[in-house]
Parts: C-alpha cells; structure tokens; sequence
C-alpha cells in the first residue's frame, strides 16, 4: 500500500483512510491502487467484520485529481485485476477509456462487491469523485459540516464515471444537482436517504464506530448476503447497465472536448470547477 491510503485494526473494523490532506485527498492512481489494497486486505482478514472508510484533514474527498504535483494518470501501477490493457503510451480515448475503466468504474464495482459491510465517514467536502467512494459503502455517516456535489457537468461531462445518481439521489434530485453543479447538504442528502445518519462534527467517529461495532455482531455469512441481496435488487433496478451506459456517454464528452479544445477536461481546472460551487 501507498501511503496515499492508512489502515488500522480497531477490534474487528479496519479503518481505512484517504491520506491526502493537503490537496482534500484528492484520488490520483496511488491512492485508488492503494485503497484497492486496503479493501483486499480487510476482506482476507477473517478477523475484519466492518470496513470503516475515511478521509484525513479538513475533507473527506475533494474528487479526481486534476491537477496536483501528485497527478499521476501518465503513470502505471501493478494491477492484480485487470480490467482492461494499460493506458501507459495509448492515444487519444484509448489512453482515457482504459485508465477510467480500471481506476474509476472498475475498482468502484470491486469496492461495492466486497462481502464485508462498509461504512463511509464523511466529513467537509465529498464531490464528485468523493461521492464515488462514498457511494460504494454500504452505509454512510455524516457530519453536519458535509457538503456534497458533481459539479463535472460544467466540464461538459454528463457525471462522475461511477454513475449512481438516480439509486442514490432519486431521478429529479439526481438531475438537479447535475443540473446546477451546486452543493447540498448532509441534512439534504439525509432527506433524500443518500446518508443513514447526520452527527455534530465532534460525534462523527465516535457514530461511526458504534454503527460498525453494531453491525459486526451480526453473523458474518449473513451480513454477506444480505448485502449482496440488496446490491442484485439494485442492479435488476438497472445500477449496473446504466452505468455501462453512462459510462459510454462520459467518455464521448471526453472525446468531444479533446477535439473541439484540445483538452480533455474542457480547458477546467480544479479552480475552475470550484468557482461557483
């Protein structure tokens, strides 16, 4: 593991946390091959019941890296599950498509299958590329200071790679909050059921765990099925084709961008895409 990612043994939780702070842990490649390690080691340890996943500093995730002196997405890294051939010395969209369809959609989908409970603890900023990581637990709790967004449609992109918007949001939420690129809030991602629980700042780790140190005591066969039961339900509701789907429009947004501008991302920065949010 890299140390873009931490892990500690709490009883029978792993705490897994994003190790970014001062750039809002944004993901580049070594932080999602790192967690993809993390995750693989919790669920290899039968002593594990409860994955907790947290963000160090003043965030939990801003999103995709875009920018910082860590930016690594020329970079390749060992894969023990690959998705697709490397991206490293690809052109245009081939370059672009293998690499999101590895670091993004494809470990999303691992991280969600695993048989072992997850719980997100979220705290200031989960955007975009944050809601992804969010999303893929099983639970999540957050602290009154969260605040939640998908601003990518400013870069012309239909969502983050991982589209769960309409399970999570509900359609006409989903579609506001791409819409507009704004922020909302934990008490209103509570309302909509995207969180389970809302809790001062100060309570949120101490919520947490006593969330994770309930659900541990439920049977641990049990708790793998019941969570893969749920997961089926979603995907007969179309989770997984509409990401299949969306995914294909992301990446035509990219290929749109690239030939009209010349860039990818449609001339934004991380600045660019925080102003107005």
């Amino acid at each position: 593991m890299a140390d873009e990612v931490t892990y500690e043994v709490r009883g029978r939780i792993a705490l897994i946390t994003l190790n970014r702070p001062d750039y809002a842990n944004a993901q580049n490649s070594a932080m999602t091959y790192a967690l993809d390690a993390a995750f693989t080691r919790a669920v290899n340890d039968d002593e594990i019941a409860v994955l907790v996943l947290a963000g160090a500093g003043k965030h939990f995730c801003a999103g995709h890296d875009i920018g910082s002196p860590g930016r690594d997405a020329d970079q390749s890294f060992d894969r023990e599950a690959v998705l697709w051939w490397d991206h490293v010395g690809k052109d245009g969209a081939d370059a672009r498509y293998a690499r999101e369809m590895e670091v993004y959609l494809g470990m999303c989908r691992r991280w969600r299958e695993i048989p072992k409970p997850a719980i997100a603890m979220v705290h200031g900023a989960c955007i975009a590329g944050g809601l992804m990581l969010a999303w893929v637990c099983d639970l999540i709790v957050a602290a009154q200071d969260a605040f939640f967004a998908d601003p990518v449609v400013k870069m012309g992109v239909p969502g983050v790679e991982y589209f769960a918007h309409p399970w999570a949001l509900g359609p006409r939420f989903a579609k506001e909050v791409l819409f507009t690129g704004g922020r909302f809030s934990a008490e209103r991602a509570w309302q909509v059921g995207m969180v389970n629980q809302v809790v001062p700042r100060a309570s949120l780790e101490s919520a947490t765990f006593a969330l994770a140190e309930k659900v541990a005591e439920m049977p641990r066969f049990g708790l793998a099925l019941a969570k893969r039961a749920v997961n089926q339900c979603e995907d007969l509701m179309g989770l997984r084709p509409g990401m299949d789907s969306v995914f294909g429009l992301h990446h035509l947004a990219h290929a749109h961008n690239a030939e009209v501008s010349g860039d990818s991302l449609g001339g934004l920065d991380a600045r660019g895409m925080k102003q107005g949010g």
